[in-house]
């Protein structure tokens, strides 16, 4: 049996209108600028492109020169989010584990959104989704923070203003309190300032999942894709001070 996604985090709840400011669109240019790049090689054309997990829409900003975008996320928050900044694109509800569109893409496109599956039951869920939206011959491209292999602890800091007078600053914690199961935490410690000066703070955790290549594979592999690791070098959001990251990417067959 699947296992329910954990409560959502705060950041993607009652704290999604400070999304922007904790990472701001402008940072996704080059990254998308990346899987643009991916997504042009693969031998079949890519038009259409079915993004699970979009969040606050910041990489659909950028490919929605390139593609027709359709976008889903879980947290009705966050798509209130990402429809300011995208408006041109389809936006629907859903959990990516059992969201229907009732179409099929060229691609099918998960950032980071894919970390919040924490186990494999929930891993085929996901794949078996990406295979009924992919037409033949078409790519699915997910894009964890980790692999196994390469999962490693750490610390990173940001923030920004905008021009209103609000702004954050946050620290990130990543820590894996049983590196013996399939998940991994990290915290959050936020710093807000709203517009008239007052600060307060919250602390907010996120539960993710870390699987090892193989299980990517095979998990991809049983859903009907041809699979392969993609070595990617490590710019844009959310990379810390990594050498490299990893995506996970198939060709329907």
């Amino acid at each position: 049996m699947h296992m329910p996604f954990l409560p959502p985090p705060k950041l993607y709840t009652d704290l999604a209108h400070w999304w922007p400011l904790l990472s701001p669109i402008e940072e996704y240019r080059g990254e998308a600028q990346r899987y643009h790049e991916l997504f042009s090689r693969h031998p079949r054309p890519v038009r259409t492109v079915l993004e699970l997990g979009c969040g606050g829409g910041n990489n659909a900003f950028f490919l929605k020169q390139h593609y027709d975008m359709t976008l889903v996320d879980i947290s009705l928050q966050m798509l209130a989010v990402c429809a300011a900044t995208n408006p041109e694109c389809t936006l629907v509800h859903g959990d990516m584990r059992h969201v229907r569109v009732e179409r099929q893409f060229d691609a099918v496109f998960m950032h980071d959104a894919v970390c919040y599956v924490t186990t494999e039951e929930d891993l085929k869920l996901v794949a078996e989704t990406a295979a009924l939206h992919c037409s033949e011959g078409g790519l699915v491209f997910m894009a964890p923070d980790f692999l196994g292999e390469s999962f490693r602890e750490g610390s990173s800091h940001g923030g920004s203003d905008d021009t209103e007078g609000r702004g954050i600053r946050y620290l990130e914690w990543t820590w894996d309190p049983d590196p013996d199961d399939t998940m991994y935490t990290v915290d959050f410690a936020y710093l807000l300032k709203e517009a008239d000066g007052t600060v307060h703070s919250e602390h907010d955790r996120h539960v993710l999942g870390v699987f090892p290549e193989l299980t990517w594979c095979t998990v991809l592999r049983d859903a009907g894709f041809s699979p392969a690791v993609v070595r990617l070098e490590a710019t844009g959001s959310g990379c810390d001070d990594r050498e490299a990251v990893y995506a996970i990417t198939g060709t329907r067959t």
